[in-house]
């Protein structure tokens, strides 16, 4: 089995998005009126999934959705979008959340966890991995997520986390478990802040073996505790920011995908960095996302191909930084 056709496995969260777009957001007792709306499929690691099918990887979603009208909604839309999607159905209500978009295209969301948010832990225990070549997931449950990735590491998987500020209230200790031994952390402005002043010293004292540290407009930092690679979006009159959710989301999919077919951290990112950006000029989420042979025609008309030479600046690592 190739690279190519490994399959790249998703596990953690759908969520039901309901996106208004405002001028203003609404002050105490004040209506706004909004003309656009949208309700979508989403959530991290769904988001992420649905980037990472778009490289052409073979992927696989599993999840956790409710017995209701939107936990039916999330499958229908995640069967069509071309993943092998396999929720894991529990009585109760699905996740939601609200999304309100101002003019500057910034997002402000009110996530409302359903009956599960992870899939459980018996669906982790059973989840076949047999051709597996990475796992991303988000720690949601930190029980289930834990004996999914010690299954990973027994079996020689690359795992991925995304580093989400709510999954380690109580400090990053409390996932040491979960990160010992990733093969990637991403980890965004928010996620950094609560780590400290050198995030990734953090991460890298927990054993994981290299962070992406995305840095918004600016693209992305590729770090290992030799070096830091800083990865910037294309050259080229900047696209308008419209709706900047989902972009981390897009990212981190887009870089498992490109990962597993090149084995080139730099080069995976520089695409992910691409698409990402691209993914902020529409409006939505996975609607936003690019296909392959758009976010190559981005590449090629900026910065060059994946794999130029220059497309990344190195800047040595500097202890404590």
């Amino acid at each position: 089995m190739t690279a190519a056709q490994r399959t790249a496995v998703f596990v953690g969260d759908s969520v039901f998005d309901t996106t208004v777009r405002v001028a203003a957001l609404p002050t105490a007792d004040e209506k706004v009126v909004s003309t656009e709306l949208t309700d979508a499929l989403g959530g991290v690691v769904t988001n992420a999934a649905l980037a990472c099918s778009l490289t052409g990887t073979p992927t696989t979603l599993v999840s956790a959705v409710g017995s209701d009208a939107a936990g039916r909604e999330c499958v229908t839309q995640a069967q069509g979008a071309g993943v092998d999607f396999r929720p894991e159905i529990s009585d109760g209500r699905s996740s939601r959340a609200v999304i309100t978009l101002g003019e500057d295209g910034e997002k402000h969301l009110i996530l409302v966890p359903g009956a599960r948010m992870y899939p459980s832990e018996a669906t982790c225990r059973r989840l076949e991995l047999a051709g597996a070549g990475w796992l991303h997931t988000a720690v949601y449950d930190p029980a289930a997520a834990r004996t999914l990735i010690a299954r990973c590491a027994r079996a020689g998987v690359p795992w991925s986390v995304d580093l989400e500020p709510a999954t380690f209230p109580d400090g990053i200790g409390t996932l040491a478990g979960h990160l010992d031994g990733a093969a990637a952390v991403f980890c965004n402005a928010r996620a950094a802040r609560a780590l400290g002043p050198a995030p990734q010293r953090a991460l890298f004292a927990l054993g994981v073996r290299s962070v992406i540290l995305t840095d918004g407009p600016d693209g992305a930092r590729w770090c290992t505790p030799d070096e830091e690679i800083a990865v910037r979006p294309p050259a080229g009159p900047p696209l308008p920011v419209v709706d900047t959710t989902g972009a981390g989301d897009c990212l981190a999919g887009s870089f498992v995908g490109l990962m597993l077919e090149t084995g080139d951290p730099v080069a995976s990112l520089r695409y992910a960095v691409t698409a990402a950006s691209h993914s902020c000029s529409r409006w939505g989420a996975r609607p936003a996302y690019a296909t392959r042979t758009e976010v190559n025609r981005l590449l090629r008309g900026g910065a060059g191909p994946p794999s130029a030479p220059d497309a990344a600046a190195k800047t040595p690592t500097r202890p404590g930084s």
